[in-house]
């Protein structure tokens, strides 16, 4: 059975900021290297904890063989991450998007394990009118090939509903170090703890993917049960498209969270802020036209700061919405400590050399 390093584990189990990387492209829609190289190095020193790359916010599409950027995103990722954890105590934790029919993802997990990745963020889209046995089949398949992470994505941007019944199996599966919970739903948010819960898997991470609720997911003590049989679960950490930017404040946030949660206080000021998260996250994803603009979004602060040379990405389609721009004006003005521009200013030149 695979399994991850030891101190991989321990970061994991301990809740980290990992972005989800995204993809540089200049204005003529190349792939841009020295600037997802500075992107790389930026949410290193902005303190994540680990990577997820080649995942929804990296663009699906770089999978097209016409387009043929996977490996060489992985691969560059992975150089740096490499480079960074010479110096590191604990690695950085590498984990890689892996999606389509089971052919293509035991290809994908293949790769990503050659490529030292730790585990595999596994997207069910592409199984869309699959029953729960056929989805099982296909994640057992792939935990043969790496760590799973799972991952419930919202419908809105490509996922599909999964049940109870589902994630309850899916906790059994003994290589599933941890899953990416982003429906963007409560109650579909619950089904997934208590799955985990009653599958008694305590070595299972619970990350949030809802952007419209990072700090009430984690601060939130999800209780199921009663008297003795009473068991609860946290959310410690995200793997996030929001955390892509203003990535060295996210890290500051989720150490808040943390220090609420040991405390057993929760701040007012602190429940405060996860409104303004939640605001600023509805201008850069775009919510007011159904996300359509979410990658895009991501791709304008990371172009206002320098980090990418343009919001280009590989769908031409793939823009941002109109009035997007004025929402993202909007949040920058009314919550300036949400962002890390004076960080990335500083330290820009540095992350751009080759």
């Amino acid at each position: 059975m695979t399994s991850l390093p030891r101190s991989v584990r321990a970061a994991l189990d301990e809740g980290q900021v990992i972005p989800a990387h995204p993809l540089a492209l200049d204005a003529d829609g190349r792939f841009d290297e020295r600037h997802q190289r500075a992107l790389t190095r930026y949410y290193i020193a902005a303190g994540a904890g680990g990577l997820a790359v080649g995942v929804h916010t990296t663009q699906f599409a770089i999978r097209d063989p016409k387009i043929g950027l996977f490996e060489p995103v992985l691969t560059m990722a992975a150089e740096e991450m490499r480079r960074a954890d010479a110096s590191r105590a604990v690695p950085l934790i590498r984990i890689g998007g892996i999606c389509g029919p089971t052919d293509q993802a035991l290809r994908e997990a293949d790769l990503l394990a050659g490529l030292g990745y730790h585990a595999g963020l596994l997207s069910l889209a592409a199984l869309a009118d699959a029953d729960d046995d056929a989805l099982i089949a296909h994640c057992e398949a792939v935990a043969g090939c790496i760590p799973v992470v799972g991952f419930y994505l919202q419908p809105s941007v490509g996922g599909r509903p999964l049940s109870y019944d589902f994630w309850r199996r899916f906790a059994e599966i003994p290589a599933v170090v941890a899953i990416k919970i982003a429906p963007f739903n409560r109650y579909q948010t619950l089904d997934v703890v208590r799955a985990v819960v009653d599958a008694k898997r305590d070595d299972i991470a619970l990350y949030t993917g809802n952007d419209d609720a990072i700090v009430a997911d984690l601060l939130t003590a999800f209780r199921f049960g009663i008297g003795e049989g009473q068991r609860t679960r946290r959310i410690v950490g995200g793997l996030l498209g929001h955390w892509a930017v203003w990535t060295q404040c996210a890290v500051a946030l989720l150490a808040d969270c943390h220090t609420a949660v040991e405390d057993g206080e929760v701040p007012v000021e602190l429940l405060c802020h996860g409104v303004e998260v939640t605001d600023a996250n509805a201008a850069l994803f775009d919510a007011a036209h159904g996300f359509a603009g979410c990658i895009a979004g991501i791709q304008e602060v990371l172009r206002r700061q320098g980090l990418v040379a343009s919001t280009r990405c590989l769908d031409p389609h793939e823009t941002l919405s109109r009035g997007q721009p004025e929402e993202i004006d909007r949040v920058c003005g009314a919550y300036p400590h949400l962002t890390d521009d004076e960080f990335v200013a500083a330290h820009l030149e540095g992350w751009l050399r080759c």
